[in-house]
């Protein structure tokens, strides 16, 4: 129910300009448009949450993860999950629904967790596909430039990986000293 409540308060301030409680800071005045094309299979599966700006609405949420699958009715399915508070606090799930921007060549999409709210998802850059054909990282925002995540496939991304991604979210235009690394669970 908390993280339902954080993930639509999310998209829906996002989308709606509106919010209970306060947003974050502003990390990104001039946010860039995706740097390139999606293919919605390559993006597809299970991402671990490297880091974000910490928000109101995903406050304390550690173990983060995003299952992303096709669904009959040509939308997609998103599924968050988080620990509260630690690794070890109560487990919090909510389900929602994505669908793509028509033209936008798969970077953009709009998703919902609840009601008619859509907020806005880009992915503002994505790693060239793997020997598996899906990407291994990803950064999304979306307009306002108060919300952003680093998603990778491991929970446990490397140095190298780690140190392409502040730099690359730097690069973006982010202010890194907003950004909250997520704790993933030990292996």
């Amino acid at each position: 129910m908390i993280l339902t409540r954080l993930v639509a308060l999310s998209l829906g301030c996002a989308a709606l300009g509106a919010c209970v409680g306060s947003p974050g800071p502003v990390g990104n005045a001039a946010v860039p448009q995706p740097a390139k094309p999606v293919v919605l299979d390559a993006y597809l599966g299970t991402w671990y949450e490297y880091g974000r700006y910490e928000a109101p609405f995903q406050k304390g949420c550690e173990g983060v993860t995003a299952e992303y699958a096709r669904r009959g009715d040509g939308r997609i399915s998103v599924v968050n999950s988080c620990y509260q508070d630690s690794l070890s606090g109560e487990f919090r799930q909510s389900t929602g629904k994505a669908k793509l921007v028509e033209g936008s060549e798969g970077a953009k999409l709009k998703v919902s967790f609840f009601g008619p709210f859509y907020g806005d998802y880009w992915v503002l850059d994505r790693g060239e596909p793997d020997a598996d054909g899906r990407y291994p990282w990803s950064i999304v925002g979306e307009p306002s430039g108060r919300y952003l995540w680093m998603l990778t496939r491991d929970p446990r991304p490397d140095a190298a990986l780690r140190a392409r991604l502040e730099a690359r979210v730097r690069d973006l235009g982010y202010d890194w000293s907003l950004v909250r690394l997520t704790q993933q669970p030990p292996p």
